[in-house]
């Protein structure tokens, strides 16, 4: 190292942190510039846009770190992998994606997209559906006619999984039955018995349909709602019938086959990764192994995450449509999730993920964790100053007393016209304006690593001429 190079790195170790009396201190920035806010929306692999999902960051981001942070070869963990963005951006750079999520609905659009199936896989599967469809069509469309006519409250139908010609035995939601024609729905009811979600060829097309079941263009199965998000069965009902919706004929199999075309329309990824089901606060060993079985290296030089935000998000009750269609109960999920934290039980939660994550770490690993200062609970202020300065809380109350060592922090100022809760009216996308990026070493060696890569140049071309070795 030149000695210019050693006086540049020097410079950039923060100094002690600040205080004012009780306040939270105040964190050095890192040199890391947001630079892939400057990057097309569906920047990075065309897997990534498989589903919309909230509060989930963009490619790119993931990106800038995975330059920074890691080689091929090492291997990259999210502990909260919602739609599977860190892991998959991961595996398409060459490096062990793991993912983790305690919702089985992000579970599998983050196994869906680390273990792909191929484009000849889903071509034959999809061509098999349209030949089961075919023999058993006017059965499906007839109990799909009687579950959308106006008496037709109470239509049983066939479970999720239970086989084209399963017994019904669940009743199809009435906000269910509006969203869709007839023979759409029809369709959507047979694929949705027919495809089992532990085959890893059914679980991506699974997770690509759940890709188009509602959204305003002609390419979605339904347009009574935006694709990003479900809106309340209760309003889905009322609006139906005040607007006198219609719902036009759109084919699932001529959907889903477009849909597919634009996900594998470049090679998929070399590296296959890991996806799993549980609890981040004990995803350690969990993620050893699954890493020990496959014969991969058991510790993780990354973290890239991001936390679920303070009382922001519930994300089955915002993807009960999508839930209804894989065979999971929405309620079950949020019951289960995290995600309505006051601010002392959060930074506990955080307290003890960070501490589990210790053991599956690299002596020099670097963990970024991507937190949003939260002012607004779906439109409504929060009362107190529980979601502001969230990033200082977490380093002061999680990550410091755990043995982790601060890098800093950089900041990503949040468009809110970009935000997928924009459409939650006046308070469009406001519920976090800045995100604050917290970089921690896993010990003083990874935050040396941290700091004295923090400028280093990113390509920022998709498909990459090659991948950079850090």
């Amino acid at each position: 190292m030149t000695t210019d190079r050693r006086a540049a790195t020097a410079a950039q170790l923060p100094l002690p942190l600040e205080r004012e009396g009780g306040a939270a201190p105040v964190l050095p920035e890192i040199g890391i510039a947001p630079e892939w806010k400057d990057q097309p929306r569906l920047w990075g692999h065309a897997l990534h846009p498989m589903c919309s999902y909230l509060a989930s960051f963009p490619a790119a981001l993931a990106h800038g770190f995975i330059g920074r942070y890691s080689r091929r070869g090492d291997v990259i963990l999210d502990p909260f992998s919602g739609r599977g963005t860190t892991p998959l951006q991961a595996c398409a750079e060459g490096r062990i994606g793991v993912g983790n999520d305690l919702n089985p609905f992000a579970h599998l659009l983050t196994a869906a997209k680390v273990e792909p199936a191929s484009r000849a896989e889903t071509s034959t599967r999809v061509a098999a559906l349209r030949l089961g469809w075919a023999a058993s069509a006017p059965d499906w469309i007839a109990l799909a006619e009687a579950a959308t006519a106006p008496d037709g409250g109470g239509t049983l139908v066939p479970a999720a999984g239970s086989g084209a010609g399963g017994r019904p035995t669940e009743t199809l939601p009435a906000e269910v039955a509006v969203a869709f024609h007839p023979r759409t729905l029809g369709e959507l009811l047979y694929v949705r018995a027919s495809l089992r979600l532990n085959d890893r060829t059914d679980r991506f097309v699974a997770a690509a349909l759940t890709g188009i079941l509602h959204g305003k263009s002609a390419s979605y199965l339904s347009p009574l709602m935006p694709n990003t998000f479900s809106m309340a069965p209760r309003y889905v009902r009322e609006f139906a019938a005040r607007t006198e919706f219609s719902a036009p004929e759109r084919d699932v199999f001529v959907g889903l086959e477009r849909k597919l075309a634009r996900l594998q329309r470049e090679p998929l990824p070399t590296t296959a990764g890991i996806a799993l089901l549980g609890d981040a606060r004990d995803v350690a060993d969990r993620a050893r192994t699954a890493l020990r079985e496959r014969g991969l290296p058991d510790r993780a030089r990354l973290v890239v995450t991001s936390p679920p935000y303070l009382r922001v998000v519930k994300y089955g009750y915002y993807n009960w449509l999508r839930t209804w269609l894989l065979g999971y109960d929405s309620r079950a999920i949020d019951a289960t999730l995290d995600d309505a934290h006051h601010r002392e039980p959060y930074l506990a939660f955080l307290a003890d993920v960070l501490a589990d994550l210790r053991s599956i770490l690299a002596d020099d690993a670097v963990v970024v964790l991507v937190i949003g200062d939260v002012e607004t609970d779906r439109g409504r202020p929060i009362r107190g100053a529980g979601g502001l300065g969230l990033a200082e809380r977490v380093w002061e109350a999680a990550a410091e007393p755990t043995g982790y060592r601060l890098a800093g922090v950089a900041r990503d100022e949040v468009a809110a016209n970009r935000k997928m809760t924009k459409l939650w009216g006046a308070e469009a996308g406001r519920a976090t304006k800045t995100d604050r990026i917290l970089v921690l070493g896993a010990t003083e060696s990874g935050r040396r690593r941290a700091l004295s890569a923090a400028a280093t140049p990113i390509d920022w071309d998709w498909p990459p001429r090659g991948l950079r070795a850090i």
